[in-house]
Formats: C-alpha cells, structure tokens, sequence
C-alpha cells in the first residue's frame, strides 16, 4: 500500500487495527486510531444470532421449508418431519466467553439473561469492565476450564501475533465433544485446517 504525501490519520470504525498498515504510517507520522466499542452492540447480536443458528438447524428448517412449499399436505409432512430440526436448547447450557471487552461483555450478560450458565475469561479484564459484567458470569483464570466444561465458546479478542490460531488442533483436542466455536473477530483467530 502506497501512503500518499498529504495522509495526516487513517481512524478505524471498530477495535481492530490489523488491516491498516501500522508500521509503515508510525515511519511516516501518520496517526492511525480506532474507535473499541463502537459495534459492540451489532456484534453482540450477530454472536446471539450465531449462538441461536448453531443450536438449532435454523438454516436447515427454512431451505426444507421451501423445498417443500408445493406439498399439498404440509402440515402432516410437517409434523413428521419437525424432530429433524428442533436441535437443542441454550437454556442451561455453558458458554465460554474467551475477552471480557466491549462485545465479550456484552454477549456474556445477554447469553446470562437467556438462561446459559457463563464463563468468562480475560487476563487483561478492566476494572471498568468488569464493573459491567453480570455477578453471575463465572471469571476463570485457566482456560482449559472453558475449553473442558463449555458447550459454546465465542471468541472476542484482537488479531495478534498471541492469537493468531488460537483456536487450533490442541486446544480443540480438550474440548467437549459436539462443542460449537463462534467467531465474530477475526478469521485468523481460528486455524480452519485444525476446524
């Protein structure tokens, strides 16, 4: 990318910095900004949706749905076939919430709010922040015990060198079998070969 002459900033509308040349603006004084926070809630409510689709065959129901729009008999063939799309509750079920920032707070109360139990883990968490987070989110500090215990675990960190595949083969290796993985960050969070 070539940085013209007369740049001065380069502001970024969310939290993430890793698509904007850093190294090359910091050589040449250029400012470059984000603004952490400001899709928090947009987010958080594509992770709830995301949460939803991978618990129930949402997709699934809608293309079978109009594949059979013609049947004559759609409320019988319907009946039958419902089971195949009634997937499994979230009430009472386990998320791990892997950043406790902006948006893992958020999702963390939400999902509380709708009956899952919660665990969150964050080694950099704000006093702010934490100020923010549900009393019924249960912090843990080793996240193997996300990885052991949760039946979904979301993803809501930046993009770095420590983070790069962080969800990858080993760590996969600890979790429950049928856990779901939701990744509204970034993709290189997840090593997809290892998914």
């Amino acid at each position: 990318m070539e940085l013209l002459p007369a740049l001065k900033g380069v502001a970024r509308a969310g939290a993430g910095t890793n698509n904007i040349p850093i190294d090359k603006c910091s050589e040449k004084g250029i400012v470059v900004f984000n603004t952490p926070g400001a899709n928090a809630n947009a987010v958080k409510e594509l992770t709830i949706a995301g949460l939803l689709l991978a618990s129930r065959d949402i997709v699934g129901g809608i293309n079978w749905v109009a594949a059979n729009k013609d049947d004559e008999n759609i409320a019988k063939t319907a009946e039958k076939e419902k089971k195949n799309f009634a997937g499994v509750e979230i009430m009472g079920k386990t998320l791990g919430v892997i950043g406790l920032g902006a948006i893992g707070i958020k999702v963390a109360n939400a999902a509380e709010r709708l009956g899952m139990n919660v665990m969150g883990y964050d080694p950099y968490i704000s006093v702010d922040a934490a100020w923010n987070l549900s009393r019924n989110v249960k912090h843990v500090t080793d996240l193997d015990e996300i990885y052991s215990q949760c039946d979904y675990i979301t993803i809501h960190v930046p993009l770095n060198a420590e983070t790069k595949n962080f969800i990858n083969k080993e760590t996969l290796a600890k979790c429950k079998d049928g856990v779901r993985i939701l990744n509204f960050s970034r993709a290189g969070l997840v090593n997809s070969a290892d998914m």
